[in-house]
């Protein structure tokens, strides 16, 4: 003989049996209205914030990363949908690189654009050119945005890319080159100036290690990889590190954004008129 044995409902849901219990509250909840807490489980309620306190979850922290950092990830979207639409056809590859390639010989016949709008274009050749440059720009390019803002951000990026094309166009008056590395290592420039700064803690020397390391291969990379322009890199490297240095004493500063904004656009103003002088 069985006897029917009748669950507790859910205090929110009255229709609904469950075995499951508040452990702040012991009211019953149903799966629905269970939270998980760091020692058992709360139902709705309990779990809600309290005070000012806000609950944020995984989604909002992600979307927030997005919105934080509106330069970093737009100049990703724009390398990668000019690399695929170059992918997908070749005559719109074939004009891109005509128009904005940098080509020396015609950057030294007065298209000095060329020095800004390389850095936006990838060789088809080598699929790990974009896929380096971007995955570095998404590592390290939100959180420096987002530490020294938009505008700074976007300054040192660009001055980098313009500083970049400089060296190779110095360093090889005949050369064509293609690519965002001269940006890139500008931004890796920038974290290696504020590790330096930084190396006293257990937390700086970590990450000047690791950064010393990440540099050390890459600029070791032409030695075993033709084709690589390892002037751009360098000249990349030297303008963000010097802007980086250059940002140190408005840290504090009430006008600190626009600061150094001017401090970035006064190295890109002064690798382009090395180009044009």
């Amino acid at each position: 003989m069985t006897a029917n044995i009748s669950l507790p409902t859910c205090y929110r849901h009255p229709d609904r049996e469950t075995r499951l219990s508040c452990s702040s509250c012991a009211r019953p909840t149903c799966v629905e209205c269970v939270h998980r807490a760091d020692v058992g489980q709360k139902c709705r309620d309990c779990a809600a914030p309290q005070g000012n306190a806000e609950v944020i979850t995984a989604d909002q922290i992600r979307t927030g990363a997005r919105r934080s950092a509106p330069v970093a990830f737009t100049l990703l979207a724009v390398n990668l949908v000019i690399h695929a639409a170059g992918m997908f056809d070749a005559s719109v590859q074939q004009q891109v690189f005509q128009v904005g390639a940098q080509v020396n010989g015609l950057v030294a016949q007065g298209e000095w654009y060329r020095l800004f709008s390389a850095a936006f274009l990838h060789s088809p050749q080598m699929l790990m050119h974009i896929l380096f440059n971007m995955f570095a720009l998404y590592l390290f390019g939100p959180q420096l945005e987002r530490d020294a803002g938009s505008l700074p951000f976007a300054g040192l990026y660009l001055a980098s890319a313009l500083a970049g094309g400089a060296a190779f166009f110095v360093a090889n008056p005949g050369g064509v080159a293609v690519g965002a590395s001269g940006a890139i290592f500008g931004l890796f420039g920038a974290w290696l100036a504020a590790s330096i700064r930084n190396r006293h803690t257990p937390a700086g020397q970590a990450g000047l290690r690791q950064l010393l390391v990440l540099l050390g291969i890459n600029l070791a990379l032409p030695l075993f990889v033709p084709g690589i322009a390892w002037e751009a890199h360098v000249g990349g490297l030297v303008a963000g590190f010097a802007i980086a240095v250059l940002w140190f004493p408005f840290a504090r500063h009430p006008r600190a954004v626009i600061l150094r904004t001017l401090v970035a656009m006064l190295v890109g103003a002064a690798a382009l008129a090395f180009v044009l002088g």
